[in-house]
């Protein structure tokens, strides 16, 4: 039995649910997981066995560790060292990049493997700046793996200076009973509802959503779902919830659109079903940040029975083949948009085959109990190369 600490600073956004299936989907017969964290949220929602989350520490040990981090005597949370040494961990696996750099001596100080994997921001946006730059310079030179979903992101990380030995793809998983596949019907002269989810960041491109949405309601009889909200800390989110709002008004759409905010993940995948077509029209931001790999709501909503309608953008392609198992746009082409979604209704006699061969496509490649026994072999593998035994 392998014992591995997930380290994650908060344990877990809503908007970070794959990582709980990722860890909840390891094989139990193989793999111990426990989670360290320094807070936690929406425990009802992502469920673990072991749950060690600072914040219930004594408050002598808070104010000890934070003040060492705060002095700059180490960066690591080392409760994070303590409970990997207390259940005699083998491997740290650190969620998101920057969160593997500050874990390193963490790892040092326990004696473990360290593996790190990349989601997104950590790819796109942080290796901008110089400092981090820097800092993954470091993590790569003494993380022993990486994780990244899928190909494009793996070549990023090796563009920002990984080692390409240390970089493995493992596609994130979703647990595929909770999808029953029911593939969507619809008939032209019929109401055509469609689905945008996600926050409001630039990233997302949901205002090229509204405008190619905004062409099609003079074709069709229209109705937008749009699920999400923007980050209260965040004004660059707040702008982009208003530029959202202001395209909405300006494409005529008011009234054909419903803003639902953030749902619970159960609450969202009951409304998907209610849906035809599911737009994500990913894109780079003016900050260079970008999904990394692909949102996966996509993979979610492909599995469903949902017709996606998406752009060519990071590890995208890799979920939906344009043409075969959805629709594929440039990024920033709201008429592009369009056009793809005029190719979806003008021939809905397609949709059968395109989303049984998205099925299968997610079946083979995203199924979380695969993904979780592909994962489990990584750590045994890195392991057997150390030389460890647990």
């Amino acid at each position: 039995m392998i014992r591995v600490v997930h380290s994650n600073p908060t344990w877990l956004p809503q908007t970070q649910t794959w990582i709980h299936t990722l860890v909840s989907c390891l094989p139990d017969d193989r793999i111990e997981s426990h989670v360290v964290c320094e807070r936690s949220a929406h425990l009802d929602q992502f469920r673990v066995r072991f749950l060690h989350d600072f914040s219930s520490a004594s408050a002598w040990a808070r104010v000890w560790d934070r003040g060492l981090r705060r002095l700059g005597a180490r960066r690591h949370l080392g409760y994070l060292a303590r409970v990997a040494r207390q259940v005699d961990a083998a491997i740290i696996h650190s969620h998101f990049g920057d969160v593997g750099w500050a874990d390193l001596g963490a790892a040092k100080a326990a004696r473990c493997r360290h593996v790190v994997t990349f989601y997104g921001h950590d790819v796109s946006h942080l290796p901008r700046r110089r400092i981090w730059q820097e800092r993954f310079a470091e993590l790569f030179r003494d993380v022993d793996k990486v994780l990244c979903e899928g190909p494009h992101m793996a070549r990023r990380v090796v563009d920002i200076g990984c080692p390409q030995h240390k970089v493995r793809v493992l596609h994130l998983g979703i647990p595929l009973q909770r999808f029953p596949f029911r593939p969507r019907q619809w008939q032209p002269g019929k109401q055509l509802r469609v689905l945008i989810a996600g926050t409001f960041t630039e990233k997302k491109g949901i205002p090229y959503a509204i405008r190619a949405l905004g062409e099609l309601r003079r074709r069709t009889e229209l109705q937008v779902t749009l699920i999400g909200d923007a980050r209260s800390e965040s004004p660059e989110s707040q702008r982009e919830k208003r530029e959202i709002i202001d395209t909405i008004a300006a494409q005529g759409l008011g009234e054909r659109v419903r803003m639902l905010g953030y749902l619970p993940h159960a609450a969202l995948i009951e409304e998907a079903y209610r849906h035809h077509i599911f737009l994500s029209p990913s894109i780079t931001a003016s900050d260079g940040a970008t999904e990394g790999g692909a949102p996966v709501s996509i993979v979610e909503m492909a599995a469903s029975g949902m017709l996606i309608v998406s752009t060519r953008h990071c590890d995208i392609p890799e979920v939906v083949h344009d043409g075969e198992t959805g629709l594929l746009a440039e990024e920033r082409d709201a008429e592009g948009l369009r056009d793809r979604l005029l190719v979806a209704i003008r021939a809905p006699q397609r949709w059968p085959e395109m989303l049984a061969r998205g099925r299968k496509h997610i079946e083979a490649e995203y199924d979380a109990r695969t993904q979780g026994q592909r994962l489990a072999l990584e750590y045994e593998m890195l392991l057997a190369r150390a030389g460890f035994a647990r």
